[in-house]
């Protein structure tokens, strides 16, 4: 106890952050909640597509050019974003049927974005007859750091348990094919959305009180507002991102 006191003490003095481990979120009974929806939009120029050359393994993954989306932008609307609440400590289940599973086929990460729950095993499933390395990292701002670095040699599945300590997802890429990209979203708690081709959102059975509201993108920058919720009501909340 003393060397703790010792060196939380050093860290006070030096103007080290003293974090403490987050408390797990906790399941319970939601009475009278209310819900939060919006939509997502984009606006100024679309960024297009990022060309890759497919270079190797042209049987299973195919010959020319890999063309990623990274922004898909539908009618104004921006896809391939989740919506969440921040630092939520305790409220309805997390859903049954929440994914975890990455489909490698054709030299493809299957869904481009996955979701899943933070403590939980990712799945990757290798469908090619090709040798694969699935490399995940936890995305910090513009930083990466790695989480799992697996080589998957023939077909089959591997499983690796994700504990996110800060960051809110990952950047999936494999280490044998430069063209195979994707990302995972990881849920601290169950309050999220998956954005329609609309870029329309709901989260609903929600405590009433006030919340931090973010909308996660794999590669433009986060936002958040404030919302306050309600019980038996629907707060509106909408994001627009930007381009250049």
């Amino acid at each position: 106890m003393k060397r703790l006191t010792h060196l939380l003490l050093i860290g006070a003095a030096l103007g080290l952050p003293l974090t403490a481990a987050a408390a797990p979120y906790k399941e319970v009974t939601v009475s009278a909640g209310g819900s939060v929806s919006g939509k997502v939009t984009f606006s100024g120029t679309d960024p297009a597509p990022k060309i890759y050359k497919i270079t190797k393994d042209n049987d299973t993954c195919g010959t020319g050019n890999r063309k990623i989306d990274y922004v898909k932008v539908n009618n104004g609307a921006l896809t391939n974003v989740v919506v969440y609440l921040d630092k939520v400590k305790e409220g309805k289940p997390f859903p049954s049927n929440l994914g975890g599973t990455i489909d490698q086929k054709g030299c493809e990460f299957r869904p481009f974005l996955q979701v899943m729950r933070n403590g939980d095993e990712l799945a990757a499933i290798n469908d090619d007859p090709v040798l694969h390395n699935i490399h995940t990292y936890e995305m910090l701002g513009r930083a990466k750091k790695t989480v799992f670095n697996v080589s998957q040699a023939k077909t089959g599945t591997i499983k690796k348990k994700v504990n996110l300590k800060r960051g809110s997802a990952m950047k999936v890429e494999c280490d044998a094919h430069d063209f195979m990209h994707g990302f995972v979203f990881v849920a601290k708690n169950p309050y999220f959305a998956v954005v329609g081709e609309d870029g329309s959102y709901t989260i609903d059975d929600i405590p009433p009180g006030k919340y931090t509201i973010k909308a996660w993108h794999g590669t433009l920058k986060e936002q958040k507002a404030k919302v306050e919720i309600t019980g038996g009501k629907t707060a509106t909340v909408n994001f627009e991102f930007k381009g250049k």
